[in-house]
């Protein structure tokens, strides 16, 4: 596949930025207050990034990779007098904490085995060591915003004018550096001049979609409307959706995807009604050291994300689950998977060997 060009995306979209670094803190927007308002966390140590993540401050899962790399340089602050073992022991211990904070999403895991691969290949330590993890971050996150440009030219690619797109949860600038993942191709066929329209599911329990999608998208100026999560496949139904396009938090060898949970039923729904249904997302969130989908754990959160509603309690009492993710089978990616370094068409599991192989 020619690589694509990137010159129409020269401007991240008019979504505030998500993590911006001062130079001795990580300031990150605090997606629960959005779309309400739009507000910053100091985070000054890594023990306040973990806390950001594990209440959903920050989410999405290159951002959570993007802010645990932040993070872990931040832990590192007052650790610059020990000496190098006790150093690399005390690192090792701050990985592990950032690492626990979201056991889901595998771009978490791989942002801080970049940074520990960083610190192994230099032989680093104290001072110079925290300042090649600030360096290792602040790369990461130039290199996000360049994987989405490029995955987002991909997926304009394959999307045909006048398409009336579906999306899940928010895989948007919100949830990367700049840009997006499933996002990305809107923001390049926008900046064509090219005609679409978005549905955007409300998701479930946290509300992703209704506050932070079709916020982000209505403040880029493209069409977008609102639907709850049951109302997908009535849409479909009725010929009224042409393509689902959703990121992901993981991908696993097999090609299955773990994503926000919804995702599993509009898949199912799309199969039924010859729908494409696609993912896009970096080649960081592929995990071929995972079988499949059945292997990942998943995330169970509080009961109160489903019980109530801006504080107030909107269910009756009984026992509650709450899985933040499902699992789609590969099988139902009848699109594919779109990426920075291509689309990995169906079978996606072996064209995504193909891709990080080549």
């Amino acid at each position: 596949m020619t690589h694509p060009d990137l010159t129409l995306l020269r401007t991240p979209p008019k979504a505030p930025t998500t993590l911006r670094w001062t130079g001795t803190a990580l300031d990150l927007l605090d997606q629960t207050r959005l779309p309400q308002e739009v507000t910053y966390r100091r985070c000054e140590d890594g023990e306040a990034v973990r806390e950001a993540i594990v209440t959903l401050q920050v989410r999405g899962a290159p951002a959570i990779g993007l802010a645990a790399a932040w993070g872990l340089a931040l832990a590192m602050g007052e650790k610059d007098d020990l000496e190098p073992n006790a150093w690399r022991s005390a690192l090792e211990a701050a990985a592990d904490r950032l690492r626990s904070a979201r056991p889901t999403a595998v771009n978490l895991a791989w942002a801080l085995a970049q940074q520990l691969k960083a610190i192994d290949g230099a032989g680093l330590s104290g001072a110079p060591g925290r300042a090649l993890l600030t360096e290792t971050a602040a790369r990461l996150q130039s290199e996000d915003e360049r994987v989405c440009a490029t995955l987002g030219a991909y997926g304009a690619s394959v999307i045909p004018d006048g398409a009336r797109i579906l999306t899940h949860c928010n895989a948007g600038a919100l949830a990367v550096a700049a840009w997006g993942t499933a996002t990305a191709p809107m923001y390049h066929m926008q900046a064509e001049g090219r005609p679409f329209k978005v549905f955007a599911d409300e998701t479930r329990p946290v509300l992703q979609g209704a506050r932070l999608t079709a916020f982000e998208l209505a403040q880029a100026g493209i069409d977008v409307t609102l639907i709850t999560d049951s109302m997908a496949a009535h849409l479909m139904s009725r010929g009224e959706i042409d393509l689902v396009i959703v990121g992901t938090d993981r991908v696993t060898a097999n090609g299955d995807v773990v994503n926000k949970i919804g995702t599993l039923s509009v898949a199912i729904a799309a199969k039924h009604f010859s729908i494409p249904f696609w993912v896009a997302c970096p080649l960081s969130t592929y995990d071929p050291a995972t079988a499949e989908g059945s292997d990942v754990p998943i995330e169970e959160r509080a009961p109160e994300e489903v019980t109530h509603l801006g504080g107030q309690r909107i269910a009756a009492q009984a026992p509650v689950r709450n899985p933040a993710f499902d699992v789609t089978p590969a099988a139902l990616v009848t699109g594919g998977i779109i990426t920075e370094a291509g689309i990995a068409r169906p079978p996606v599991g072996a064209a995504l060997a193909e891709l990080t192989a080549s």
